[in-house]
């Protein structure tokens, strides 16, 4: 039975539409979109394996990733102490019991998890890159969105430190700057595996989420491109899942 929760000015709760989970956002801070959904369907974690989020946010793709996979554990890191207080609240909120959150910035890892100690790594990290468009008067949404705060280098660098050798990393990153994604996976030892492209109802391609492996053989398999709404802009119900699968 879950729990119910006081609210703070602001906050919300949102239906996840999954095995009836809910999260509290705030209409002030930075709110999960498609694309944290996208990647929770694409993640593989098998049982008895340990995971980490990094830039957790509200904790809405750890805590999908609870029903979703066999995972053990999942550690999320997130810098922002608002996002990290409403995701606990949200952990409280569900009874979830096998994730828990960590208010330090992921570059500190090591103060917290043993170097290659982590099954699965997996991010839906800031990727507009600095300078390329005017920051966000909101704070909590700038650092979300734009790589300054979390320069692409130190995010795939942190995700190869804690993996095994062996395990996997799970990312979703601006379609645009798949080349830049690609070159850092592979200069910190990270084979791609799997990818695909997320696409509009327009035919625009949007993003990139792909799958590494560290220590990894060369080769790696395409998916379909996802479509992820239709002409109008509407979400379809096949994100829910992914087309590929």
């Amino acid at each position: 039975m879950k729990t119910k929760l006081s609210l703070n000015k602001d906050e919300r709760l949102d239906d996840l539409q999954f095995e009836g989970l809910k999260i509290v956002q705030n209409k002030n801070l930075y709110a999960f979109t498609s694309d944290s959904v996208v990647l929770a369907n694409f993640l593989k974690i098998k049982k008895g394996e340990s995971a980490v989020e990094i830039g957790s946010g509200s904790g809405v793709i750890s805590i999908l990733a609870t029903k979703k996979t066999n995972a053990k554990s999942i550690v999320g890191f997130e810098i922002q102490p608002e996002l990290f207080e409403m995701a606990n609240k949200s952990l409280i909120l569900n009874d979830i019991s096998n994730v828990q959150f960590i208010n330090d910035d992921v570059r500190n890892y090591k103060k917290h998890i043993q170097s290659g100690s982590v099954d699965v790594v997996f991010s839906n990290p800031p990727y507009k890159r600095d300078g390329s468009a005017q920051d966000n008067k909101n704070i909590s949404k700038t650092m979300a969105r734009h790589e300054k705060y979390l320069p692409l280098h130190d995010l795939v660098e942190c995700a190869s430190g804690m993996l095994k050798f062996g395990g996997r990393a799970y990312f979703v990153y601006d379609a645009d700057r798949c080349a830049e994604m690609i070159f850092e996976l592979k200069s910190t030892k990270l084979q791609p595996k799997r990818m695909f492209f997320t696409q509009n109802g327009k035919g625009k391609v949007i993003l990139f989420v792909v799958e590494a492996v560290k220590g990894g053989k060369d080769g790696v398999t395409v998916l379909p491109n996802l479509i992820t709404n239709d002409k109008d802009g509407t979400y379809l119900e096949n994100i829910k899942k992914g087309a590929w699968e």
